[in-house]
């Protein structure tokens, strides 16, 4: 989630324990935080298990062949505090597709003074570029031609309004509706073919038949669970089976079939209830006086399908039938699209949970046993979940680029049946998945069903209550989990915890955000909480990456430990507790890929959305790179990487004044690599280009009118990126 739209609130009033209480006790168990930080932890080589997580790691050690991990051959760059991309000698970054790039022949052609209008946009490039995938037209192209799926998060209302003076009424007042319909089309997603030129630079190919846009204004239809219940009928679907628009699309996921997964995250925000709310508004923190950009101010009556009144979610009518009280119980999924079929709706697979997903991640893929997809929930104290299918894996499914057949109907197969799992964290590395069923038993006996005051066997209910169920089972809060990675060889999981500035001292008594007096029933809520395990650090605003094994997709079993802690150079030991130097310092780990290369190695590739002064003073957001499996032994710190191998850490780009550095992929050959530059404050330099250098500034007290932009970075003589 970018930090310029993050809700510092904190809306889980359970009283479940905190991740950093159990980081906490796990660092002591392991006498990491004693006589100077002591290490007992290494890393995995061929994925056998996760160091310090179990008493038997080197009988699975002893059962794996010994591999000769990769070597990054860049040098780390410095860091950078100017409007411009920053990559290694030997390397260009060039600009494509940036906000208003047009898809079609019905959008206008990009200027710097263009004002942007609701259909314009709904035909352009969306703004805010966040996560993204590829997807190959054919095989023996897959690296030079393929569709780019994009997600578009939220709006800078400054930058898309610049020709007018800003935006009408943003705050207060009602909003005019042409503004809001153009707002509302510059979220979602957009799906665009890119293809690489004779000359080694890249272009988007306009009117592509395979261009499209998906907004927060698109009709989509509802499946799973949730899918035909009461709980998502409405005034737009008397049946509870579609809904309109996908909003605030953070990371994303895709599927082995060849779908694009876009996660909807900071969505409750565009929605506002002056009534007496439903708890899973309340819980989720919908607004009760206006919403983000008050799009439901803009309703005069007037419009036919009510696109704009729905936002308001305050009950009008006698029946759900009649008004828009369940319009955002319509949101907050994993929405599964089909790049390769323009006719085709986007599908919610409500299985997957309703909370704000930061992304979707499928774990490893074992011929015969369950799919595994992975979420976090992008809050403070909140959770992570894991869903199994019911159907095992068919490599009979796999992707078949160019083939024309039902991609959708697949996704039904694996995404709509199975079982939603929230994690549970001790502190003897150990964890488990907690299942939300209705006849999961909480702590006091009752079935989850009934201490959520629903029938038996009500799914659509649990689905609809996912994070009031998770605080019933016990579930863990974390330190914002945000994106996620799997290594496809090891199965090993990836998360990243941003950062939590509400974090005490060890031994400090916790604060709740509510009186405490049904802290035992319900269980976190709080304002402040100590220190713990997998968060040793007060204060965190330097946040962690840790990671996880399963023993086996369908386990509810794993083993956990801390991969790398963020901090700055010039903190003392008991905060840069990987012992970060100048060369790659970071702060508030955001964006996060395992990119494989072959032979059980891989790269993983973190990204910054940093707003910890330490580091900001020294660099801008970024992008690092690591080989875990050439990360062999820490040094004295709380986590694998540690201040004897903290040189494996190596800072590859740096992104220009004001950006979150973003969105990441490969091309299959590695030879070309995207990133995503989001809400740059000055760039790129020439306001009027569609592809241009990245790397260079605007002159000195010149300003444009910014635009968020997808670059790719490749190397000049043709060869792998990083090495």
């Amino acid at each position: 989630m970018s930090k310029e739209i993050e809700d510092h609130r904190i809306h889980n009033q359970s009283g479940n324990e905190p991740f950093s209480v159990i980081l906490d006790r796990r660092v002591s168990r392991r006498g990491i935080m004693q006589g100077g930080l002591g290490v007992t932890a290494m890393t995995v080589l061929g994925g056998f298990g996760l160091a310090g997580c179990s008493d038997d790691d080197e009988a699975h050690a002893d059962d794996q062949p010994e591999k000769t991990p990769l070597a990054l051959a860049f040098e780390s760059i410095k860091g950078s505090k100017t409007d411009a991309i920053v990559v290694p000698a030997g390397y260009t970054a060039q600009v494509l597709i940036p906000w208003g790039t047009p898809l079609t022949s019905e959008a206008q052609d990009w200027h710097s003074d263009l004002v942007m209008t609701s259909e314009n946009q709904a035909n352009a490039v969306g703004m805010h570029h966040d996560g993204m995938h590829n997807f190959p037209l054919d095989e023996d192209n897959a690296s030079s031609d393929f569709l780019l799926a994009l997600n578009n998060e939220y709006i800078d209302e400054n930058a898309l309004w610049a020709p007018n003076g800003g935006p009408t009424n943003m705050s207060e007042g009602a909003r005019p509706a042409e503004e809001a319909r153009t707002e509302i089309n510059a979220h979602g997603v957009t799906i665009v073919r890119v293809r690489k030129q004779d000359d080694g630079s890249w272009a988007h190919v306009p009117n592509d038949t395979y261009n499209r846009r998906f907004t927060s204004a698109t009709p989509m239809e509802l499946a799973g669970p949730v899918a035909g219940s009461d709980y998502v009928v409405t005034k737009y679907s008397k049946d509870g089976t579609r809904t309109r628009g996908t909003n605030n699309n953070c990371a994303n996921g895709y599927t082995p079939w060849g779908t694009y997964l876009t996660c909807e995250e900071n969505w409750p925000e565009v929605f506002v209830h002056t009534g007496e709310r439903f708890s899973d508004d309340a819980r989720l923190g919908i607004p009760s006086e206006r919403g983000r950009y008050g799009w439901e101010t803009a309703a005069d009556g007037t419009e036919a399908t009510d696109d704009l009144a729905r936002f308001d979610i305050t009950p009008r009518g006698g029946s759900a039938a009649e008004d828009y009280r369940n319009e955002a119980r319509t949101f907050g999924y994993i929405v599964e699209i089909d790049p390769y079929d323009p006719a085709r709706s986007a599908i919610k697979r409500t299985h997957l949970g309703r909370f704000r997903h930061e992304g979707c991640w499928p774990g490893k893929l074992v011929e015969g046993e369950p799919m595994v997809f992975y979420s976090g929930h992008d809050s403070r104290n909140e959770y992570i979940y894991k869903f199994v299918s019911e159907a095992v894996w068919d490599p009979a499914d796999a992707n078949r680029p160019g083939d024309n057949y039902d991609r959708l109907a697949i996704g039904a197969k694996y995404m709509d049946e199975g079982s939603l799992y929230v994690a549970k964290f001790n502190d003897d590395g150990t964890g488990e998945w907690l299942p939300l069923t209705p006849y999961a038993t909480i702590k006091d006996g009752r079935t989850l069903a009934e201490a959520l005051g629903l029938a038996a066997d009500d799914l659509a209910g649990v689905i609809i209550h996912t994070c009031d169920a998770a605080d019933l089972m016990g579930a863990t809060p974390m330190d914002r989990p945000e994106w996620g990675t799997v290594d496809p060889n090891t199965g090993e999981v990836y998360m990243t915890l941003t950062n939590n500035t509400n974090r005490t001292e060890e031994g400090s008594a916790a604060t709740y955000t509510n009186d405490g007096s049904d802290v035992d029933d319900l269980g976190v809520g709080y304002a402040t909480a100590p220190v713990n395990g997998p968060n040793p650090r007060a204060d965190n605003e330097g946040g962690q990456v840790i990671r996880w094994l399963e023993p086996s997709p369908k386990e509810t079993t794993f083993e956990w430990e801390i991969f790398v802690c963020g901090g700055a150079a010039s903190d003392p030991n008991d905060i840069n507790l990987s012992g970060l130097t100048d060369d790659n310092q970071f702060a508030s780990p955001d964006g996060l890929w395992y990119d494989e290369r072959g032979d059980g190695n891989g790269i993983l590739w973190i990204e910054t959305d940093n707003g910890y002064e330490n580091v900001t003073e020294d660099t801008n957001d970024q992008l690092l790179a690591v080989v875990p499996q050439g990360v062999s032994q820490a040094s004295g710190d709380a986590a694998v990487i540690g201040s004897g191998n903290q040189a494996q850490l190596k800072r590859f780009a740096v992104g220009p004044n004001g950006c979150e550095v973003t969105g990441i992929f490969a091309t299959p050959d590695k030879t070309a690599l995207f990133i995503n530059i989001q809400h740059p404050g000055n760039w790129p330099a020439d306001g009027d280009a569609l592809t241009q250098d990245a790397t260079v500034a605007i002159g000195e007290g010149e300003t444009v009118r910014p635009r968020a932009s997808t670059v790719v970075i490749w190397k000049d003589d043709g060869g792998q990126i990083g090495l």
